[in-house]
């Protein structure tokens, strides 16, 4: 579902992503981790568009900054810092339900299930939440319309244990052919998801293995 090939990112002459060549594929449940500066987010922001890259980068066959609308349609995002938006609730509800062609009480649901009322928000601007339900929010709008792909960056962050419990157990369940990737620093919360772990340090992948998802011990 994605492809890469000798991918490089450079900022200020500073290369965070050196000659990256790997593939990510359907039904894959990826850890991707790393130290901070490793490059991580980077290349989620890549397969976004969202950079200007050298190399080759396919996702689902298509160009990430040329065709970038189109694989919009079949990606859901959630990143490690919520953007500033000035929209309201509702705009944002309103926004997703159109361009995702997705039933509004996809998105109320979720966001109930993690302990976040939309319908009590409605008229706030997104950038006056607090972190933990701007975080609720995100998490709907991408797992509500249930995408081909999933990039979740930090996805726990910001949220109470009750929500980080809610929030995996829908990724346990979430659709079994997407692609799901999840940064987190966190091993230990997401080793009963992942069927591969992939190690990024200075910009290069390191370990790269299949691994068989382990199991939640409840007490």
């Amino acid at each position: 579902m994605i492809k890469i090939n000798n991918l490089s990112k450079t900022f200020k002459k500073q290369e965070v992503i050196k000659n990256l060549t790997t593939e990510f594929k359907e039904g894959e449940k990826i850890a991707l981790i790393g130290q901070n500066g490793a490059g991580k987010t980077t290349l989620i922001r890549c397969i976004l568009g969202q950079y200007n890259f050298e190399g080759d980068l396919e996702v689902l066959d298509l160009n990430p900054r040329k065709d970038r609308r189109d694989i919009l349609q079949e990606v859901g995002f959630v990143p490690q810092t919520p953007p500033p938006l000035k929209m309201t609730v509702e705009e944002l509800l309103n926004f997703f339900t159109k361009l995702t062609n997705t039933p509004k009480e996809e998105f109320i649901n979720l966001s109930h299930s993690m302990g976040l009322s939309i319908e009590d928000n409605l008229r706030k601007p997104f950038f006056k939440l607090s972190g933990g339900m701007k975080q609720k929010l995100l998490i709907a709008f991408a797992l509500g319309r249930k995408p081909k792909i999933l990039l979740l960056d930090e996805p726990s962050a910001n949220l109470d244990p009750q929500a980080r419990e809610i929030l995996f157990n829908h990724l346990q369940n979430f659709r079994k052919d997407s692609l799901m990737i999840l940064s987190s620093h966190r091993m230990n919360e997401i080793k009963s998801l992942v069927n591969r772990v992939v190690e990024m340090d200075l910009g290069n992948i390191v370990v790269d293995k299949t691994v068989i998802p382990e199991k939640v011990v409840t007490s």
